[in-house]
C-alpha cells in the first residue's frame, strides 16, 4: 500500500467520525465526583486579601500619621499656640487727671498773738516744677514772722508781700530742681491782732509740672 493511499483512508477515516458529546461530559463529571479527598482544595485568586490587607494597611497608616500628628501638638518643646495679643500700658496718672491731693490748716500751736498756716500738699508723681502760694488775709496787724518747707530751702525761691488785702506767702522751685513723690508741708508765720483769729478768707494754690509735661493744680481755703 502506497503512502499516498494510507494518507487517504485516514482522513475519510476522520471525517466520519461524530464524537458523542453527551458521554464526554458524563466521563468529566464523574471524574470530578471520583477526585480523592486528599487532593488540596481549589485555590481562589488572592484579590479578596489582598484587597483587606490593602484597606487594612490604608488604615494602620492614618492612624499612624494621626498619632503622630497629635503626639507632636502635644510636645511640651513646641511653641504655644498664637494667640491674640493685648498692648497693656503701665498704670500711670491719666493726662488730664490730677496727681496732687492738698489740705490747708492752721497750726494748733497757734495763739492770741501769733499763728502759722499750713499747706500740707501730696504727689503722686515726680514734678519738675511747682508754685506755692499761701495767702493769709489782713484781719488786723497781720504781719509776717518768717516761714518755711519740708524741702530743702536751696530748691526754692522764696518771697512774702503784701497784695489786694492779703499776705502772700510764695514758694517757686528752681529750675533743674524736682520734687519727689510723697508728702510735704510749707507754712508762713504771722503775727496778728490780739485774740482770736478768724482763718475764714485765708486760702492757697498749688501748682505743678509731672515730668512728662502735665500741667496740675489744686487750690483750698482753710475753713
Amino acid at each position: 500500500m502506497s503512502e499516498e493511499h494510507l494518507r487517504q483512508q485516514l482522513r475519510e477515516a476522520a471525517d466520519a467520525h461524530r464524537p458523542d458529546r453527551a458521554r464526554m461530559l458524563a466521563r468529566v463529571e464523574r471524574g470530578m465526583h471520583e477526585q480523592p479527598a486528599t487532593d488540596e482544595p481549589e485555590r481562589r485568586p488572592a484579590v479578596g486579601w489582598v484587597r483587606i490587607a490593602g484597606i487594612t494597611a490604608g488604615v494602620v497608616g492614618a492612624l499612624a500619621v494621626g498619632g503622630f500628628a497629635v503626639g507632636s501638638a502635644l510636645r511640651p518643646d513646641d511653641p504655644a499656640p498664637r494667640q491674640q495679643q493685648v498692648a497693656v500700658s503701665p498704670t500711670q496718672t491719666p493726662r488730664g487727671g490730677n496727681p496732687l491731693w492738698a489740705d490747708g490748716s492752721v497750726d494748733p500751736g497757734s495763739n492770741d498773738y501769733w499763728a502759722q498756716s499750713n499747706v500740707t500738699f501730696k504727689t503722686k508723681s515726680q514734678l519738675t516744677g511747682l508754685t506755692v502760694e499761701l495767702r493769709v488775709a489782713q484781719t488786723g496787724k497781720v504781719n509776717s514772722t518768717g516761714h518755711w518747707r519740708s524741702l530743702p530751702a536751696s530748691d526754692f525761691t522764696e518771697s512774702v508781700t503784701e497784695r489786694d488785702g492779703f499776705l502772700v506767702y510764695r514758694w517757686v522751685l528752681r529750675a533743674g530742681r524736682s520734687v519727689p513723690v510723697g508728702e510735704h508741708v510749707f507754712a508762713g508765720q504771722y503775727n496778728h491782732a490780739e485774740g482770736g483769729r478768724d482763718a475764714g478768707a485765708d486760702d492757697y494754690v498749688v501748682t505743678g509740672r509731672t515730668r512728662d509735661g502735665q500741667q496740675v493744680s489744686v487750690d483750698g481755703d482753710f475753713a
